[in-house]
């Protein structure tokens, strides 16, 4: 479906544009290609290495109305990945995070009607879902903000909806870069936050795949969150230093011990599919009925009990110390 279709991907110049592009151009014949961030360098360097006739790298900022406006001119598909995402950094630079996340998400669903694009994916985190620190309640507000944008689109083809998942292995600023770092360095010891925590756990590619497929499924309205594995984050250190000391250093400001993605409260919305779940959303659209429990592309969903949470430390599926090897190794290709 993306042969001959024009993408844009805010926030293109990370971990998961980078791969989105490398996927996309590998699988499919997109008309175009933009890459809409604000760091002029990390443009450069990715333009060093994808520089196909179809790719396109526009300077911008998500907090900039009306150059996305500009960007967006006869795009077809929009993929908004630019956040600022770092808990203890948004604690202590609160509005930083909300001009980006909240005031930027209002700035692309308005670009996206104003270009009528057709379909708009956002993504979103586990810590959306019941927030305790302010970046999770920034892309709540975000998710709030794309559900809702399906009611305004009058009689536009424009439809947004959100994908939700955990941590992905190897990304800039995760867990496991820092382990990495530190046993290079020759640390005696690997800084644990709370020997109970665990996380959802995904690779980059799953989670670029998983986005792919939401194009072909979403409605619009519904929140996408994938069926992953979580690991135990002792688990994780003993799996990559074996030989280490774990320090216990204490939860971070905005830290929670356990992540959860489809929560209790959501749980009389939340449909389970195959591979994944679907938050449908709480409002009704004016314009238009949808039966998500059978999505676009063909797949049949069904409710879930009542109470029904997903939460990473109540998950069925934990990796064990080989396969968090192998998620580590298949997250460097």
């Amino acid at each position: 479906m993306f042969n001959d279709k024009s993408i844009l991907i805010t926030g293109g110049t990370g971990s998961f544009g980078k791969r989105y592009v490398s996927t996309i151009l590998d699988r499919y014949k997109p008309k175009r290609v933009i890459i809409f961030s604000r760091d002029e360098l990390k443009q450069y360097e990715m333009e060093q290495v994808f520089n196909a006739g179809c790719m396109r790298y526009f300077l911008g900022d998500v907090r900039d109305a009306d150059r996305l406006k500009q960007a967006m001119n006869c795009v077809d598909y929009v993929i908004h990945a630019a956040a600022l995402k770092q808990v203890p950094a948004a604690e202590y630079n609160p509005m930083e995070c909300i001009k980006t996340n909240i005031h930027g998400a209002e700035n692309v669903i308005q670009a996206a009607l104003y270009n009528n694009v057709e379909k708009v994916i956002a993504l979103s985190t586990d810590k959306a879902a019941n927030p305790i620190n302010l970046y999770g309640a920034s892309k709540l507000a975000s998710d709030k903000l794309f559900v809702a944008a399906n009611n305004i689109t009058g009689g536009q083809k424009t439809r947004f909806s959100v994908v939700r998942y955990g941590n992905v292995v190897g990304s800039r600023g995760s867990v496991v870069p820092l382990f990495q770092k530190l046993i290079e360095e020759g640390n005696g010891h690997l800084p644990i936050t709370d020997p109970g925590m665990t996380r959802f756990w995904i690779t980059l590619q799953q989670g670029v795949d998983f986005v792919l497929r939401n194009f072909e499924r979403m409605f619009g309205g519904e929140i996408f969150v994938p069926k992953i594995p979580s690991v135990r984050i002792t688990d994780l250190a003993s799996a990559m230093a074996p030989d280490l000391e774990q320090k216990i250093i204490g939860i971070r400001p905005g830290e929670k011990l356990h992540e959860v993605m489809c929560p209790e409260d959501d749980s009389h919305l939340t449909l389970e599919y195959h591979d994944h779940y679907v938050i449908k959303p709480s409002i009704r659209f004016v314009d238009t009925q949808v039966d998500y429990g059978c999505n676009g592309a063909g797949e049949v969903g069904y409710d879930v009990e009542r109470g029904f949470e997903y939460n990473s430390g109540t998950n069925e599926i934990f990796l064990n110390i080989d396969q968090i090897l192998e998620f580590n190794r298949l997250a460097l290709q």
